[in-house]
């Protein structure tokens, strides 16, 4: 009996944090509701950065070589930040606050992939460095 109250307590826990995070992350103030805002917040970027790489790939769909190149660097650039962000989280390895530290460097990094995606996106025709 003792074991079903302890669960039940953890998961009233977890769904007052996950609906916390849904309404106010600008308060949050413990460890629980700021894993939950930056989950939430690289959740966001990461949408962002999803829609620039279609983008991208819709740009690049004439372009067999190009699109193969764009996908290559991708995968690569995602086995890089999660490697960095994994290093970065280390010196809070199986602490309460790793997730937040995590969470905070996929979002910075996401969101500088997402930038690089657009400036592909939007280069201008006869600029060398334009991939499309």
């Amino acid at each position: 009996m003792r074991l079903r109250s302890l669960f039940l307590g953890i998961g009233f826990l977890v769904a007052s944090s996950v609906s916390y995070a849904g309404d106010n992350c600008d308060s949050a103030t413990t460890q629980i509701e700021l894993n939950e805002c930056t989950a939430q917040a690289y959740q966001a970027v990461d949408k962002e950065l999803n829609d620039a790489y279609q983008l991208l790939v819709g740009q690049l769909s004439n372009n067999a070589a190009s699109l193969e190149k764009l996908r290559t660097a991708q995968r690569a650039w995602i086995g890089f930040r999660d490697a960095e962000c994994a290093f970065e989280s280390s010196a809070v390895e199986g602490g309460s606050a790793q997730p937040m530290v995590r969470n905070s460097c996929l979002e910075a990094l996401t969101e500088a992939r997402t930038e690089t995606l657009r400036e592909h996106a939007e280069c201008e025709e006869g600029d060398l460095s334009c991939s499309r």
